[in-house]
């Protein structure tokens, strides 16, 4: 929590860089994400993406694929951007109202393990092939919150899309309440029996894509209900978690994007959760172990509704993840002063 007496500091400070520490206090919500999170061995093939896309295939009737990918990913938080000042006056009072936003920067790289597609494409592409990578901003908005708003996520995606997601952070003790995503379109009956332009996804949910994956017992990523992979890995010894919520439908945010993508595949709202679990074991420092899982949608519009209904399907694609923290920040970019102020 920042308190009154740290924002007079930011006044006295101004605005200055560090290093990303786990367990800052400037960070709130985010103080436990600093570092580096990765699929290492115990969460190997921990991620699941699926997305739907315009394509023609000659002597089909249908005009998308449901692509489908395994994943491992690495997410760096190295680097914080303190008392960030957004200037502001009470008119009735007649007097500064300046808010103060600590940010902390990431960046978001996945190579998929295994990947293929309804109807057979080709194009699903192999093992290692870069399929995301996205830079951004994670925001504690230390006071002056609107809208009961304190966190706000900004990323760019090299596709040609910008975003801003905002919302509300919590803390729980316990495991975390995995909600249940569908991730059948809208606007097209959800018959997966009846109706024949939904044959992608019926595939899937009678055979789900087990990527990489040969256990017996092993359930596969089912498209149709694409959290239960998520629900079903928590790990069985979550003593706290930190919630982390964000939305573009949320107040004033949303997403831009390059006319190409809005012509043929708009991605108009994202809805994404963090939730960082702390472990009742002990790393090799004698804290808690951290572990953690998001679950992402993005609803791209494409192709007029069959429901009669005005505007386009909305299509869910969906990314669900669970990694470990295996480093903590080892470096600043040298060009950036690191300058902290005085005591």
């Amino acid at each position: 929590m920042v308190t009154e007496a740290r924002i007079a500091q930011y006044k006295q400070s101004g605005r200055y860089f560090e290093k990303a520490v786990t367990g800052d206090e400037d960070l709130g919500p985010l103080k436990l994400l600093p570092g580096i999170w990765r699929n290492t061995e115990a969460f190997n093939g921990r991620g699941w993406n699926m997305i739907a896309l315009p394509f023609v295939k000659p002597g089909t009737r249908l005009d998308y694929r449901l692509l489908v990918n395994q994943y491992n990913e690495e997410l760096k938080f190295l680097l914080v951007d303190k008392a960030v000042p957004n200037r502001g006056i009470d008119r009735v009072a007649n007097a500064n109202t300046d808010q103060f936003v600590v940010t902390l920067d990431f960046e978001q790289s996945i190579k998929q393990i295994a990947a293929e597609d309804q109807p057979d494409s080709g194009l699903a592409g192999a093992a290692n092939l870069a399929i995301h990578h996205e830079p951004g901003l994670w925001l504690n908005m230390t006071n002056q919150q609107l809208d009961d708003i304190d966190i706000a996520r900004v990323s760019t995606i090299p596709h040609g899309d910008g975003l801003l997601a905002l919302g509300k952070a919590a803390v729980i003790n316990g495991p975390p309440s995995i909600p249940a995503i569908s991730g059948l379109p809208v606007g097209v009956p959800p018959d997966l029996e009846a109706n024949r332009y939904l044959a992608p996804y019926k595939h899937y949910n009678d055979a789900p894509f087990k990527g990489v994956i040969t256990a017996p017992g092993f359930p596969g990523f089912n498209p149709v209900q694409p959290h239960l992979l998520l629900q079903g890995g928590m790990p069985p010894n979550v003593t706290r978690t930190t919630v982390l919520h964000v939305s573009t439908t949320v107040s004033t945010g949303g997403i831009h994007n390059i006319p190409f993508v809005v012509k043929q595949a708009n991605a108009a709202e994202m809805v994404s959760t963090f939730w960082i679990m702390e472990l009742s074991d002990l790393d090799v420092h004698g804290k808690p172990k951290l572990v953690l899982a998001y679950s992402q949608v993005v609803i791209l519009d494409f192709f007029p509704r069959f429901d009669g209904q005005p505007g386009l399907i909305r299509w869910p694609h969906v990314s669900i993840n669970m990694m470990e923290k295996v480093e903590e920040p080892v470096e600043v970019d040298p060009v950036v002063p690191s300058v902290k102020p005085a005591a």
